[in-house]
C-alpha cells in the first residue's frame, strides 16, 4: 500500500531557537491526519530534487496537526534554506508519510541522548515514557543555549532533563548517563554522527536505538556484479559494480519510492524474497540485518550472485 501523500497547509510557523523553525501542518479541509507514534518522520516534498525527512515532534494524540522542526543548515543541500526563506503561513507543502524506523519500545528505564536538532524525535518519546511511568532521563546538548530548541517545553520535566550547551559546559559528558545501562534499560540517541558514534561505543549490544541524519561511515561495499530478480514480473536485472540496486531496478521500469539515496530515511526499504543482502544502511537494527527480510536498496547490495526482491 502506498504511503499517505497530500498537500498540507502551513497553519503555523514559529521560531523556537536560533535557526530552528517549527511548521505546524494541517489538512486544507480539516480532515484527520494519519496516526503516528513517537520516532516517526515525514517527507517534505519542497521541489524537484528537494525531498527531506523531518521527525514529527508534536502530540501523537492530535490528529488535526503535524509538527516538524527544521534547523537551518548553512552547508546543507538546500532543503532547510527553502523552508526558512520561502515557506510561510498559508502555503501548501506536499507531505509523504509517516514512516517509523525509530520506534519507542517498551522498557522499564530509558536513557535519552540528543544533540542539536536530534531532540525532535526524542521529544514525543519523553511524553510517552512519562505517561507509561518509566524511569527516564534526557541529556541534551547543543552549541549554545540559544541554538537548542524546545528548552521551554522540556522545563516541565525538571531534574530528569540535563541541558548541556557546549559553550557553557564543554562537550557532552556521556559517562554518567551511560554508566549503568543495565537489563531493562534502552538508550535512544539522535544527533550528529560523532555523538552517535561515541554513544555506540559505550552501549552494550542490543540496548541502543539510533537515528542518524547522515549515513554512518562503513567499509566499501565491494565491486562485485550481481543480479536482482523482480519477483512480481520475473524479470532479471543486472546490477553493475558502480550502480545501486535502486538505480538498476528503476531503469528496468520498477516503481520504487525513494528519497535520500543515502540509507538514512528508510523510504526505499524493500522485502527480500531470496538471497542475502549486504546491508550498508544506517536504519535497520542488528536484528533486522541478521534476519535479512528487508533491505534499503539505495545503498545495500548482495552477499552472493543473486537477490529476489518483492518488486
Amino acid at each position: 500500500m502506498s504511503p499517505y501523500e497530500t498537500g498540507l497547509v502551513v497553519a503555523g510557523l514559529d521560531r523556537v531557537a536560533e535557526d530552528v523553525l517549527v511548521l505546524t501542518l494541517r489538512h486544507p479541509l480539516g480532515e484527520p491526519l494519519p496516526a503516528w507514534e513517537p520516532g516517526a518522520h515525514v517527507d517534505l516534498v519542497l521541489g524537484p530534487g528537494l525531498e527531506r525527512q523531518y521527525s514529527l515532534c508534536g502530540d501523537p494524540a492530535d490528529r488535526r496537526t503535524w509538527r516538524v522542526a527544521v534547523a537551518r543548515e548553512r552547508a546543507g543541500r538546500g532543503g532547510s534554506a527553502q523552508v526558512h526563506e520561502r515557506v510561510g503561513p498559508g502555503d501548501r507543502v506536499r507531505v509523504r508519510g509517516p514512516r517509523n524506523h525509530f520506534r519507542l519500545e517498551p522498557a522499564a528505564r530509558y536513557r535519552f541522548v540528543a544533540g542539536g536538532i536530534g531532540i525532535t524525535p526524542v521529544l514525543p518519546m519523553l511524553a510517552a515514557a512519562q505517561e507509561a511511568g518509566a524511569d527516564w532521563t534526557l541529556l541534551y546538548g547543543g552549541r549554545t543555549r540559544r541554538s537548542m530548541a524546545f528548552t521551554g517545553e522540556l522545563s516541565r520535566y525538571g531534574a530528569r532533563v540535563t541541558l548541556a550547551p557546549e559553550d557553557e559546559t564543554g562537550p557532552l559528558d556521556l559517562a554518567p548517563v551511560l554508566a549503568d545501562v543495565s537489563e531493562g534499560t534502552l538508550v535512544y540517541a539522535c544527533g550528529p554522527g560523532p555523538l552517535l558514534d561515541a554513544v555506540e561505543r559505550r552501549c552494550p549490544r542490543g540496548r541502543l536505538r539510533l537515528e542518524r541524519f547522515r549515513p554512518a561511515a562503513r567499509a566499501p561495499a565491494g565491486a562485485a556484479e550481481f543480479e536482482v530478480v523482480l519477483a512480481r514480473s520475473g524479470r532479471t536485472v543486472p546490477v553493475a559494480p558502480d550502480v545501486s540496486v535502486l538505480d538498476a531496478v528503476r531503469a528496468a521500469g520498477a516503481e520504487v519510492l525513494w528519497s535520500c539515496a543515502e540509507g538514512t530515511c528508510g523510504t526505499c526499504e524493500t522485502d527480500v524474497v531470496e538471497g542475502t543482502p549486504d546491508h550498508r544502511d544506517s536504519v535497520l537494527t542488528d536484528e533486522e540485518r541478521a534476519a535479512g527480510e528487508t533491505m534499503l536498496i539505495c545503498v545495500s547490495r548482495c552477499r552472493g550472485k543473486r537477490l529476489v526482491l518483492d518488486l
